[in-house]
């Protein structure tokens, strides 16, 4: 017995290799070509792989699946629609491979309208879809998703999903993230939102920041909100996206809010995030947290994108030595770059800088674009530049090849208009090539304001009102333009006409960045926290510029009031307040800077200056167009504003 058993080991393994001889024997041997064109189809080249298909097809021969799935691959990598097409009709020439039953027909059919989507002929992929005989959650997502993403399809993308759904294949978290985005309306977004809760989808990430982006481009910040606020835990790319979404709704506050508590959470900002933040600390004017922001730039040192929006940020935060230090740091610069840096100095007060610039970046041997011609004549415009305006107006299409649009056009008209051509400028609104919109005449109703020209002043604002009859603006300038002029009874009119459409001026808002935190002052609203201080404050700013001169400019005051009410009225507007607030809270060496949303009035303007001499410190201000850098006594804009 003892014999036996040490005998069995050495017949079972002379067994096993008898066995394995006679299957190496009768396994039939792949053929060369297939064994070639297999081999091709994973190391390539490419166009070796495909050349093969003729002699495959001249054999008798089917490559299988995987080889196929594998060319499709090389195809969209290093090949063409037209080899494309050329592989798709290979495959239908031999038949259709088995779909069920690991036949590998469905594989390769979803590689090949996957192929068509990234080609950009969806029309294609979708007429390979209608004949796919048995289709999964890859072959309805992809066509879904590529529906989803085209210009004037999105509905086409809702209705594929909804037979997706009858033909009994349920959506996987890709589907519904890439359908999201096609929702056109809140109740359509709600009713998706509702179903990725009822398959259980609406935890997974990216379901739930598709579902925040959707909110967010539908201008629901509070459903957005909402979404974010039900995570059980953050995650990087859904604060990247609520951030995004809150920047480009106009919430910058609510952007810098969202970044301070990632930040706090321990999460990084990815570039699209940091982008976003930029451009809220640009519209916010919030200096001390862009610079901040920085700091996290420097991780993407080759980032142009995200260099040229800190460059913004500066320029339009009034840090112009800090826009100058990156631009000549920067490892590359495009047309961008300079024209975000000839537009910054040109609002900053320093057009003549911006127009050597403007030379530099030409015998640098870059092309200007229409959005750098826009930068040069605004320079032109507030400084008073005429004829250097009109040089570089009419040299545009010759020197550069760039037709004057509209833009440049109204360039010139404020360029006319704030140097008080005003015939000229209505000369040359009638003689131009393009017909005049709102915006052109709204800038020539401007200039009649601040050149006090009634009648034209009319003229300008019927024209606007003919084009939009419920422009607000053109009104509200119209009877200031009165007002200015004492004309009390045209005045009024205009007054009553708002009134009885139930329309109301825009007050005077200002703000100022502090600790990180925004404080708003409204003009003739003393309900900031520190008002009282603010109050005592301006008396103390109030008697030391009297010494030096100032004198309430009570013309500034649009309202037919005793002497006392207009003084009273000035003292309050609402930069006097944030700049008294500024000096509470100034530090040695820091500017004070401010943001306004209507045009500093010329009382505010001299109050402005007479402080910047009187207690040391810089004031920079900004209003809708342009930047007044206040030190010792003195405007940047010259006065010219």
């Amino acid at each position: 017995m003892n014999s036996l058993f040490k005998r069995l080991p050495r017949n079972c393994l002379a067994a096993t290799r008898r066995s394995s001889r006679r299957r190496l024997h009768t396994q039939p041997q792949p053929h060369p070509l297939l064994a070639t064109f297999s081999r091709l189809c994973v190391e390539g080249p490419f166009p070796a792989a495909l050349a093969l298909l003729p002699d495959l097809a001249s054999a008798g021969l089917r490559a299988d699946p995987v080889s196929l799935t594998r060319l499709v691959k090389l195809c969209v990598r290093h090949g063409t629609a037209s080899d494309g097409r050329l592989i798709h009709r290979h495959v239908a020439a031999h038949g259709a491979l088995p779909h069920g039953g690991g036949g590998g027909g469905l594989v390769v059919s979803n590689s090949l309208v996957s192929m068509y989507v990234k080609f950009g002929l969806l029309d294609d992929a979708l007429r390979l879809f209608d004949g796919i005989p048995e289709r999964n959650v890859v072959t309805w997502t992809t066509v879904v998703s590529a529906l989803a993403n085209a210009d004037g399809r999105k509905e086409e993308a809702l209705r594929f999903l909804v037979a997706m759904r009858r033909d009994g294949v349920a959506p996987n978290a890709y589907t519904f993230s890439s359908v999201l985005g096609a929702c056109g309306t809140l109740g359509v977004l709600a009713s998706m939102h509702a179903s990725t809760v009822k398959v259980g989808l609406d935890s997974d990430v990216f379901v739930r920041s598709s579902l925040i982006d959707a909110y967010m481009k539908l201008g629901d910040l509070d459903g957005g909100r909402s979404v974010f606020d039900e995570m059980v835990t953050g995650d990087s790319v859904v604060w990247n996206s609520i951030i995004a979404g809150f920047a480009q709704s106009g919430d910058g506050a609510g952007a810098m809010e969202l970044f301070m508590r990632m930040k706090g959470a321990g999460f990084s900002a990815n570039q699209g995030a940091l982008t976003s933040v930029l451009r809220a600390c640009t519209g916010m004017v919030m200096l001390e947290v862009g610079r901040q922001v920085h700091a996290h730039v420097l991780k993407y040192e080759k980032d142009l994108i995200l260099h040229n929006a800190l460059l913004d940020m500066y320029c339009k935060c009034g840090s112009l030595q800090d826009a100058d230090a990156l631009f000549r740091r920067m490892p590359q610069r495009d047309v961008i770059s300079w024209s975000t840096m000839i537009s910054g100095l040109a609002q900053n007060g320093r057009s003549t800088e911006a127009l050597r610039v403007f030379d530099l970046m030409k015998s640098e041997g870059v092309a200007p674009t229409r959005i750098t011609l826009v930068g040069v004549l605004f320079a032109c415009s507030h400084a008073g530049l005429v004829e250097d305006g009109w040089y570089y107006f009419k040299s545009m299409e010759k020197l550069f090849s760039i037709r004057p649009e509209k833009e440049h056009h109204n360039c010139m008209v404020d360029l006319l208009g704030r140097a008080g051509k005003l015939d000229e400028a209505l000369k040359f609104i009638h003689e131009m090539s393009l017909d005049p919109d709102s915006v052109i005449w709204r800038t020539l109703l401007g200039a009649c304001r601040m050149h006090k020209n009634a009648n034209l002043a009319a003229y300008a604002a019927r024209e606007i009102l003919k084009l939009e009859p419920g422009d607000q603006g053109a009104r509200i300038l119209l009877s200031n333009t009165y007002a200015d002029l004492r004309q009390w009874t045209d005045a009024e009119k205009s007054w009553k006409a708002m009134r009885d459409r139930g329309m109301k001026k825009e007050p005077g808002r200002s703000w100022i960045e502090l600790e990180k935190q925004v404080h708003v002052f409204i003009a003739g609203d003393l309900s900031h926290p520190c008002s009282d201080s603010i109050v005592q404050e301006l008396n103390r700013l109030i008697g030391r510029i009297s010494a030096l001169g100032y004198v309430p400019q009570t013309e500034f005051v649009l309202q037919d009031l005793p002497i006392e009410q207009k003084e009273d009225l000035l003292k309050y507007h609402s930069e006097k307040l944030a700049i008294a607030f500024g000096t509470m809270h100034a530090k040695e060496g820091k500017p004070i800077r401010i943001m306004k949303n209507l045009r500093i009035c010329g009382d505010c303007h001299a109050f402005a200056k007479l402080v910047s001499k009187s207690e040391g410190k810089v004031v920079i201000i900004r209003d809708p167009v342009r930047f007044h850098h206040f030190q010792d006594g003195a405007c940047s804009c010259g006065d010219y504003w």
